[in-house]
């Protein structure tokens, strides 16, 4: 059995489990795979492998240049860069992880916080020997708009509630009882954006919500609200976010993730205005990936032993 063990950025995911234990050689790749020869070639002969969440897309292509894979961990209950059906027309196992709920919510309050009270602008001029020029806004008494109101969206809700904002919600299939139970409004889609002065996406990507805030939606956003993400890129419409960041339409973004990962090093938000960039960080703590690689561990394991763990397909 030979393992690999994808996108650890960080060269960390050796320290986060006893990877010893299975017995068998492991390849830690640090670099993105870029396309689908990159993939067949690091990951021919191997068994197994590692995913990091949707860092490495699995396609039908991809399953049929890796003729000897037959388990594919991925971190995390659900991954949208993996073709379950083409995994198992190949005879490819594919296992996950449990996911912690945490990590991800906080992130977002950090975007939050950095936007309204200019941080990362504050921290640079101090840094070359200025001092303050920036006015900050109060969260207090302020509208948060949460974009889908799941595990972590409701979180986030719930942290808004404790500064002091007004909470409301919107998603396309909202219980507003649910909403109620949370201490959150349920609003339309159009109130949500027009009357929000913080606007947060907390949405699972897929092709019905690819896209779900669009050029309308932002340009129903006051001149004084942010909008942040710490869910999937391709959930907002950046080129209409870009537009709206120069001309000043609205105040600012907050964003931990991009169309394309990692974000090219010449993409326009690079050097948008009014913008806290994160690379991707919602998921990525200690406590995330002792969970994810402890139980990768266990999944190899158990599918070594013919019992396998946390199927997904």
């Amino acid at each position: 059995m030979r393992i690999a063990v994808l996108d650890d950025y960080q060269q960390v995911a050796h320290n986060y489990a006893d990877w010893a234990s299975l017995g068998a050689p492991i390849v830690f790749l640090e670099e993105p795979l870029a396309d689908d020869d990159a993939v067949a070639a690091a990951l021919a002969g191997c068994d197994v492998v590692v995913a990091m969440r949707e860092r490495t897309a699995f396609t039908a292509e991809r399953f049929a240049r890796l003729p000897d894979l037959r388990l594919l961990v991925t971190t995390g209950r659900q991954n949208a860069a993996i073709d379950l059906e083409a995994a198992r027309a190949h005879g490819v196992v594919v296992c996950g992880t449990d996911s912690p709920a945490s990590a991800t919510p906080e992130l977002t309050w950090a975007l939050i916080l950095a936007l309204v009270r200019n941080v990362p602008e504050e921290d640079a001029r101090l840094r070359a020997g200025g001092w303050q020029r920036t006015v900050g806004t109060d969260l207090a008494g302020q509208r948060l708009g949460v974009v889908g109101l799941g595990r972590l969206g409701a979180q986030v809700a719930t942290i808004g509630a404790a500064f002091g904002m007004d909470v409301v919600a919107w998603s396309q299939h909202l219980d507003p009882d649910v909403a109620r139970g949370f201490g959150v409004t349920p609003l339309d889609k159009e109130d949500l954006f027009a009357t929000s002065d913080v606007v947060t996406v907390h949405y699972k990507l897929s092709e019905r919500s690819r896209g779900i805030v669009g050029r309308e939606d932002i340009a129903r956003m006051k001149p004084t609200a942010y909008l942040v993400n710490t869910s999937r890129g391709l959930l907002v419409d950046t080129a209409a976010l870009l537009e709206a960041l120069h001309a000043g339409t609205i105040a600012g973004a907050g964003l931990d993730v991009y169309d394309d990962e990692p974000l090219p090093a010449d993409h326009p938000l690079r050097s948008a205005p009014r913008t806290v960039l994160t690379p991707h960080l919602g998921y990525v703590t200690h406590g995330t990936y002792e969970v994810f690689y402890r139980q990768a561990v266990e999944d190899v394991a158990a599918w070594a032993a013919g019992r396998p763990l946390r199927v997904l397909a």
